[in-house]
């Protein structure tokens, strides 16, 4: 029998928000791809655990040559414990290469749900989160960062970003000159740990806030574009919608108020516009 790969949520940053399932997988695993094994050995230790199984790296310099190492052991039977430095792998962390590769070889996967960035700065934001967009980290070099931010500026749902410290400052600057500096965003730094912070307002004060210098881990949520202005149609263009709906069996009353609510006009246009088209030659 084949084994099963786990991919297993690890503490963004407080490790009480560890699931319980999450110290049986360590206890019980045969192998166990960490991103870092010594941050791995840290959380074990401060969990209270001790992992039974091998350990082994699985980072992105070594994902590669790793991947076929880790399937062997899944074909074999192993149970394969997959956990990153936080969050969920496979989410801008190692795992997608080694999911793909398990699946295509057969290998049932499944996952220990844990903290995410993405998930936890949503919440906090106070952007709308019916619908989102994560675009993880954006380019290093500005002229791709403002080619891709340029990419995504009529993007209606809320986006969320990942960003180092150090560019921090840069990329708000760049996001405000591609959304414009008033577009609503939060930066979220140290989710759950003793510093949390959550700073909300428009892109441009948030980029000249982070000009003094930001620490620590950082999830941008964006708001998305507002929507376009309905378009300005010529009162012919208004009286042809109308006939195309009396056309269609509706009375002349129904139509203009439809159009009318179709386009968030005023009734009183789209009837006017009616009547000039009546006496138009």
């Amino acid at each position: 029998m084949t084994g099963v790969l786990v991919l297993a949520g690890t503490p963004i940053g407080d490790v009480a928000d560890a699931p319980p399932r999450l110290l049986t997988e360590l206890a019980q695993a045969d192998v166990i791809a960490a991103e870092d094994t010594r941050r791995l050995r840290r959380l074990t230790q401060a969990l209270g655990v001790a992992p039974a199984g091998r350990v082994l790296s699985y980072f992105e310099g070594n994902e590669a040559g790793r991947t076929p190492e880790l399937v062997e052991a899944l074909t074999g039977g192993a149970r394969v414990l997959l956990v990153t430095d936080a969050g969920m792998p496979s989410v801008s962390d190692p795992g997608y290469r080694l999911v793909a590769a398990a699946v295509e070889a057969g290998i049932r996967v499944t996952a220990v749900p844990g903290p995410s960035a993405v998930l936890t700065a949503l919440a906090l934001s106070a952007l709308p989160v019916d619908r989102f967009t994560f675009e993880g980290f954006l380019p290093r070099k500005a002229g791709d960062r403002g080619r891709a931010l340029a990419e995504i500026a009529a993007e209606p749902r809320t986006m969320v970003f990942f960003e180092a410290p150090h560019r921090i400052a840069e990329t708000l600057a760049a996001m405000a000159r591609a959304f414009g500096p008033e577009r609503p965003a939060a930066v979220c730094r140290e989710l759950t740990k003793t510093y949390e912070e959550v700073k909300r307002g428009p892109i441009g004060e948030l980029a000249e806030w982070a000009a003094e210098g930001v620490r620590g881990e950082i999830t941008v949520v964006v708001g998305g574009a507002p929507p376009a202005p309905p378009a300005q149609l010529t009162p012919a263009e208004l009286a042809a919608l109308v006939a195309g709906r009396e056309a269609a069996g509706e009375r002349r009353k129904e139509a203009i108020a439809a159009v009318a609510a179709e386009l968030a006009l005023p009734k009183r246009e789209v009837f006017d516009a009616v009547v000039a088209a009546k006496h138009t030659p």
